[in-house]
Order: C-alpha cells, then sequence, then structure tokens
C-alpha cells in the first residue's frame, strides 16, 4: 500500500483528468461501515476508512437476458451487489452467509405464517436488516458516496475533494429509491398473485418478479422526460435517515474509491 501523501498526489491527477474529461462514466455505489464501493459498468474499488483501496473488474456478459424485460431487472440487481457477495475485501465470509441467509429464509419462514402475518415478518424483517446495514459509519459514509459520485457527474471532483463543492448528499439512483418502489411493489404482486399452490415456490416468484418490475419502473422513473419523477419522493424522504453530512474526509474516501474507477475507465477509453 503507498503512502498517504502519495495516494492523495495519484488521486488529484485523477480528478483533474476526470473534471477535464468530456464525457465520464456513469457510476453507482455502496457504503460500508469502514468504507464506501463505487461502481463502474467494468469496474469497482473499495476504500476503506483506514486507507486500503481494494479493486475489481465487473464481469460484463451480454447475453439474451439483457433485453428481456424482468429478468434484465435482476440481472441488475445482481450485478450491483456482486462486490459485497464476492467479497474481495468488500465483505467477509460471514457477513456474505448472513445477507445469504436474511436472502433465502424469508421464503421458507413466510410460508408457514398466517396470512395476516406475512406483511408485517416482511417489513420487520427488512427494517432489522436495514438497520444492520446501516451501522456504525455507514450512514456518513452513505452520504460521502452520493457526494463523489453527483461529483463524477456535475465535473467538479477537484473542488470537491478541496471541499469547496459540497454536492448533493441525496442521490435520485440511490437503492434507498428502489427499496421504497420495491415494497408496495410486492405487496401489489403478493395480493394479486393468482398461484398459491406450493408456497415457498409462489413466495419466491412473488418476490423476483417484484423485484424485477421495482428495477423496471426505477428505470422508467429515471428518464430525462422526468414524467415519473414524483415517485422518487418516498425514497429521497428516506435517504434523510439512510444518510448523514459527510466531513470532507470522508467525503475523500469515496472520492479515492471513483479515482480508483475514473482512471482505469479513462485509459481504457
Amino acid at each position: 500500500m503507498r503512502h498517504r501523501v502519495e495516494v492523495s498526489e495519484l488521486v488529484l491527477e485523477t480528478l483533474v483528468r476526470a473534471d477535464a474529461a468530456g464525457k465520464r462514466p456513469r457510476l453507482g455505489g455502496m457504503a460500508r461501515p469502514n468504507g464506501v464501493v463505487i461502481v463502474s459498468e467494468r469496474f469497482w474499488a473499495f476504500a476503506t476508512l483506514s486507507g486500503e483501496l481494494h479493486e475489481g473488474e465487473v464481469s460484463s456478459s451480454r447475453s439474451r437476458v439483457a433485453r428481456i424485460p424482468l429478468l434484465r431487472g435482476l440481472a441488475q440487481l445482481v450485478a450491483s451487489v456482486r462486490p459485497l457477495l464476492g467479497g474481495g475485501g468488500v465483505a467477509g465470509t460471514p457477513e456474505r452467509l448472513l445477507l445469504l441467509a436474511a436472502t433465502v429464509l424469508p421464503f421458507f419462514v413466510a410460508s408457514r405464517l398466517p396470512e395476516a402475518l406475512e406483511l408485517p415478518f416482511g417489513l420487520a424483517l427488512g427494517a432489522v436488516l436495514v438497520a444492520w446495514l446501516m451501522r456504525g459509519a455507514t450512514r456518513r459514509l452513505h452520504g460521502a458516496e452520493h457526494r463523489a459520485i453527483g461529483a463524477v457527474e456535475q465535473g467538479a471532483l477537484v473542488a470537491t475533494w478541496a471541499g469547496s463543492a459540497r454536492p448533493s448528499r441525496f442521490a435520485p439512483r440511490c437503492g434507498t429509491n428502489f427499496a421504497a418502489l420495491a415494497l408496495p411493489m410486492t405487496v401489489l404482486f403478493e395480493r394479486l398473485w393468482p398461484i398459491a399452490a406450493v408456497p415457498v415456490l409462489s413466495g419466491a416468484l412473488v418476490i423476483l418478479l417484484s423485484l424485477g418490475a421495482s428495477m423496471e419502473l426505477w428505470k422508467a422513473v429515471q428518464h430525462p422526460s422526468g414524467l415519473l419523477r414524483g415517485l422518487l419522493l418516498p425514497g429521497l424522504a428516506l435517504q434523510r435517515l439512510t444518510t448523514r453530512e459527510p466531513s470532507v474526509e470522508e467525503t475523500r474516501i469515496a472520492l479515492r474509491a471513483a479515482a480508483s474507477v475514473l482512471r482505469r475507465e479513462l485509459d481504457a477509453a
């Protein structure tokens, strides 16, 4: 690992270069209790509070699935969490196993509950999972992640690093907005689903279809026309709970991850 001064110089060099670039890649991200993950279509980077930097590539498998509604949304959702599930320093094995259990167990538990308790169970489980994911410094780093991505989109990376620019800590493409759409969509699919012969499989299909439909709606909401932009309001309101105002140092952690991804994207262009 390089000395901090050298790292800062390399980061600033990349930020200057990215600010001057005519076209910058679209980035996403993920806040962790100990750092920030920034992801593009081809690369990801995880910058930690302790100064470490983990880098990786995103496997881009172009297939027919990418053109099929609902399925393409599920594929995109899986790709968005791949750095977390794949490890690479982002998450340890116990945490990955816990996330897997939290994903799979509801299918079996909910099918054995009375119908009146299924929704309360889902809401309670979701609240516990969100509280666990937002532990520690995650909410401030979540705000830093949004600020860094906003700096990329505004071409204000160097100014944000210096602290003279402060892009919003709220982001329309945040996963919180997706969750705010997915919850009512899941309830709607559950109420309208006509098949209940095998409760476990039926529940799994409802969740998968609702997630796929939510991703399609989420993409439609972000259309430049802005016709459905109002559907983002619940998610943006939730971001007041899932983010906190980051310090300049916390923002720089997110910018280090962004710089790693931008450097490789610009080199590959």
